[in-house]
């Protein structure tokens, strides 16, 4: 998840020396939440792919759990994104991004604000990104809440057999969720 706090963040430098992505050549903030998506998209793909479905469920050389440090396991991929997200805030990056579903296993994970509900059922209907600005306190943000699709069988197998998941139907490629990206403005 390094790469991708630095990307961000040279993204982010962008965007302020161009005051929000005005005609003086920054990025806009649409631009900069699609490339961190990217990013994020690749990432945890990768992981997912590579790690948990390879590692844990065909080769079966390690497991993957939630309680992963008292079973000394892996973490799972919503627990490697949410590590990445909370090590972004820590760095005060100015921008912040989370996985959430209206679905989710973890409570903490559930659509908070009305642009999230929109964003998560408009992503759920269409499969396409959604983009809205909101306030938050006095703060405005532009908000971005992209598909997030089961990439692999593990995804499905472990949504689906999870005591506390509210559907176990979910297929694979299915939109399970949606990431979303806040950028202050």
């Amino acid at each position: 998840m390094g790469i991708v706090a630095f990307i961000a963040g040279v993204a982010l430098m962008f965007f302020i020396g161009g005051q929000g992505g005005g005609d003086n050549g920054g990025v806009k903030p649409q631009q900069m939440a699609d490339a961190v998506h990217t990013v994020l998209e690749a990432d945890r793909t990768v992981y997912t792919r590579k790690i948990i479905n390879r590692l844990a469920k065909v080769e079966k050389v390690i497991r993957a759990s939630e309680h992963w440090e008292d079973e000394k396991a892996l973490l799972l991929p919503a627990q490697m994104f949410r590590a990445g997200s909370e090590l972004v805030q820590k760095q005060n990056s100015g921008f912040s991004y989370a996985l959430l579903s209206e679905w989710p296993i973890n409570a903490q994970n559930k659509p908070k604000t009305g642009v999230e509900k929109e964003g998560l059922k408009t992503v759920r209907d269409t499969g396409k990104p959604f983009y809205k600005e909101e306030t938050l306190g006095k703060q405005n943000y532009f908000t971005a809440v992209y598909p997030d699709k089961a990439v692999s069988p593990a995804c499905v197998d472990c949504h689906n057999e999870h005591k506390d998941s509210p559907r176990s139907d979910f297929k694979l490629n299915e939109i399970m969720g949606g990431v979303v990206i806040r950028i202050p403005l």
